[in-house]
């Protein structure tokens, strides 16, 4: 499994998505991303790329576009 999926499948899991859900997702359109969900997203993204954010990236991980975004921050090769 490469990054990319890895991310796809860590954000669909944690919100119990499916996929054009997760790709298209913010935390406005994603009804169980709320401040617990956010926590257990930035857990479970560390968890499955052995990383820690900073606090504040933590924040401004606001879509699954910028989750992406933040994770080539860390060195993480996402497509």
């Amino acid at each position: 499994m490469n990054n990319e999926d890895k991310y796809l499948k860590v954000f669909m899991d944690t919100f119990e998505i499916d996929r054009e859900q997760a790709e298209s997702g913010d935390y406005d359109s994603i009804k169980a991303w709320d401040s617990i969900g956010h926590m257990q997203l930035i857990n479970n993204i560390e968890t499955a790329f052995d990383i820690y954010f900073d606090i504040e990236d933590i924040v401004e991980l606001s879509s699954f576009e910028s989750g992406k975004e933040l994770l080539k921050k860390y060195d993480v090769e996402i497509g």
